[in-house]
């Protein structure tokens, strides 16, 4: 497909941008040893990112406690792995390769950017400051931005609405089955890239429009 008609680029950032999963796993380990848990592995966690910390938490707890189904205390795990993932969310998070000068690109060619996330916006502008990348988005929206996350839409229009874009010229660049959803119930194209995080799933089977192994290779 070809990415000339579009203006307004949205772009997904765990597993899209930025190899978050480190730093993920590190506050998960950390939140779980506190409270007498065990943990997981950093390999789960990467299957488990896509849906906000909250579910991470439950699907690592489902993982520990198989036959268990009393209600943890997740309120509290949530609490603490936000403060603990806040205080560390860059320690070994990076762009993946060719994120940056694809970025650049973009902007150089008068692209309108905008990140939507599951990821709290608050911890998502956080992250992208840390690792210089803020400055490309014309906007952040966050899992908690509006009452609805992806896969539902409108995380999607409001990002276009915000950037003056028009939904029918915006593409959505991710790297899982939200995404795909979160794009076609918007009515938009969507490319994904291969290396990202889609529940241990194979992504070339997910029903994008395009797969590619680096954001670079579309230009």
């Amino acid at each position: 497909m070809r990415i000339d008609p579009y203006r307004t680029w949205l772009l997904d950032l765990d597993g899209t941008l930025v190899d978050s999963a480190p730093d993920l796993h590190g506050a998960l380990e950390a939140t779980l040893s506190r409270h007498g848990h065990g943990t997981v592995a950093e390999a789960l966690v990467r299957k488990f990112v896509g849906g906000g910390a909250r579910l991470l938490i439950e699907r690592a707890l489902a993982e520990l406690y198989p036959e268990d189904e009393a209600v943890h205390d997740i309120d509290t795990l949530f609490a603490d792995f936000i403060d603990y993932y806040s205080a560390h969310i860059a320690d070994r998070s990076r762009p993946y390769p060719g994120v940056v000068e694809s970025l650049a690109l973009l902007r150089e060619r008068g692209i309108a950017l905008g990140c939507v996330t599951n990821k709290y916006e608050g911890l998502s502008r956080q992250l992208l400051e840390a690792l210089g990348l803020a400055e490309h988005f014309g906007t952040v929206v966050g899992g908690d931005t509006l009452p609805v996350r992806k896969p539902d839409p409108e995380p999607l229009f409001e990002a276009c609405r915000r950037l003056g874009g028009d939904p029918a010229r915006t593409l959505m660049v991710g790297d899982s089955i939200t995404d795909i959803r979160a794009a076609r119930n918007a009515g938009m194209p969507v490319i994904c890239v291969s290396y990202g995080y889609n529940h241990g799933e194979n992504i070339h089977d997910a029903g994008a429009d395009r797969v590619v192994d680096s954001i670079l290779t579309l230009f």
